[in-house]
């Protein structure tokens, strides 16, 4: 589905990917694990497409649709919460649903600046659960949230992802855990 071959890329004189090689297929559940700086991000840019590999090749259907969870929200500051959503074709009742699942629902008719941190989290993820998608991409998807907040999405993100692969970020085992997750220790 998704191949890296022998990947290099380097910003400036600064190495962060040499060799790198990755395959992800239907079904996979696959945690890029390391230090800041290790190239993480970097990776899911080249799968992305918004990087080119200096060396080694990249080889993905161009008809893969992908959803991100970026490590940054995202959201469209003029729009309420569920045009956040609406906006990329999902419709009311599913974004409501979603939303309401991942305790959202009293914020539908908010717009981004009225929200905590941890509710703008909560709507990039929701966001990202309520398109259409072939894999997902998950970019230190539950910064800010607390062990409830976690579990709801974890849980959401579980229910809605079935076969479909994952790819996710994060400095914490447990997150890759309870999405279940093969972990890949980038060095």
């Amino acid at each position: 589905m998704i191949k890296l071959n022998n990947v290099k890329f380097s910003y400036g004189e600064k190495s962060v990917l040499d060799s790198f090689s990755l395959e992800i297929n239907k079904g996979d559940r696959i945690c890029l694990f390391g230090d800041s700086g290790s190239g993480k991000t970097t990776a899911l840019r080249l799968i992305l497409g918004l990087e080119t590999p200096q060396m080694g090749e990249i080889i993905k259907n161009k008809n893969l649709k992908p959803s991100v969870v970026f490590q940054e929200d995202r959201l469209i500051p003029f729009k309420t919460v569920l045009e956040n959503l609406t906006l990329f074709g999902c419709d009311i009742k599913k974004a409501t649903d979603i939303l309401t699942k991942l305790g959202l629902k009293d914020y539908l008719y908010c717009h981004p600046s009225d929200l905590s941190g941890g509710m703008s989290r909560r709507v990039a993820i929701a966001r990202a659960l309520s398109v259409h998608f072939d894999f997902l991409i998950l970019d230190e998807p539950f910064t800010g949230l607390d062990k409830t907040n976690i579990s709801a999405c974890a849980g959401l993100i579980n229910e809605i992802l079935g076969e479909k692969p994952l790819i996710l970020v994060t400095h914490s085992k447990e997150e890759a855990e309870i999405l279940n997750c093969n972990i890949k220790e980038m060095l």
